[in-house]
């Protein structure tokens, strides 16, 4: 099953017999410290127009913990996580598509969400609200109570110590800005720089001009470049474990399965014992 579905195309499902449950995660990351910008309200956006029958999900609140040790958005209360997806109407035998503001990055942190505990049929939107060119609603939706309940683990999750492995052995992607890979700027966490052995592969580069993601065999090149060959064990991280989701997705459009660090920079960066490289290249 492909891991996206086309604006046209979802039109075409939500008309059906069965449509899918809607999930919309519309969120920004915060700028540069103390930028004093105050901060993104995604229900306030979600509540001015969102795809009809649509659920808001809280990303900081519902698809993650507090922020501490484990990075800026480490995994969520799982039991907190379950009960914010039957609320919107999740079960494991209906199809589920999430979208955001059109970055893709917060929908792509709840799909991989709810891949990683066990919902066989996630979508994302492929770029996002902008793409979408049908009705919009104001009214918020009260949706019958779902049965989903997370089984954490159908796909793969790595910690520290798994990403700086992986660096070794296998092809460990960082998903952020180059400038932020490279350590020339810092604007969000304490340290600049990358892990050891890990391949700078912006997210931002896995779309077009339109916000949509390349086909899948300029991805399956694209990642090539980048050091994947067939039967290459890949992680992903970024900042925080959100727009490393992003490539994680990018990924599967391509066909190439990929682990996912969430606690990633944020948390690397936290312990002063890490190793911490700057400059282009990956060691």
């Amino acid at each position: 099953m492909n891991a996206i579905i086309s604006a046209s195309d979802l039109a075409s499902v939500l008309a059906g017999a069965h449509p899918p449950v809607l999930l919309d995660v519309r969120w920004q990351l915060t700028a540069a410290k103390g930028a004093g910008e105050p901060p993104f309200d995604g229900r306030a956006a979600y509540e001015a127009g969102h795809l009809p029958g649509a659920v808001y999900v809280d990303l900081d609140r519902e698809l993650a913990a507090a922020p501490g040790e484990g990075g800026r958005h480490p995994l969520p209360d799982l039991a907190r996580f379950g009960a914010a997806m039957r609320r919107a109407g999740v079960s494991s035998g209906t199809p589920v598509v999430v979208y955001d503001g059109g970055q893709g990055w917060a929908a792509a942190r709840a799909w991989w969400l709810l891949r990683w505990t066990g919902h066989p049929d996630v979508r994302v939107l492929d770029g996002g609200l902008p793409a979408w060119e049908g009705p919009l609603e104001k009214s918020v939706p009260t949706p019958e109570e779902g049965d989903f309940v997370p089984e954490p683990g159908a796909t793969g999750l790595l910690d520290a110590d798994a990403a700086a492995g992986l660096a070794r052995s296998g092809v460990l992607l960082d998903a952020r800005a180059g400038e932020r890979y490279r350590g020339e700027v810092e604007p969000i966490d304490p340290v600049a720089g990358h892990i050891p052995g890990a391949v700078s592969a912006p997210t931002t580069e896995n779309v077009g001009a339109d916000g949509c993601f390349l086909p899948a065999g300029e991805l399956r090149e694209r990642f090539k470049t980048l050091g994947v060959s067939e039967g290459s064990r890949v992680g992903v991280y970024c900042g925080s474990g959100v727009s490393a989701a992003h490539e994680v997705l990018a990924l599967a459009v391509a066909g190439i399965p990929a682990d996912l660090y969430v606690g990633s920079w944020s948390e690397w960066s936290s312990d002063p014992g890490r190793p911490v490289v700057v400059g282009p290249d990956p060691q």
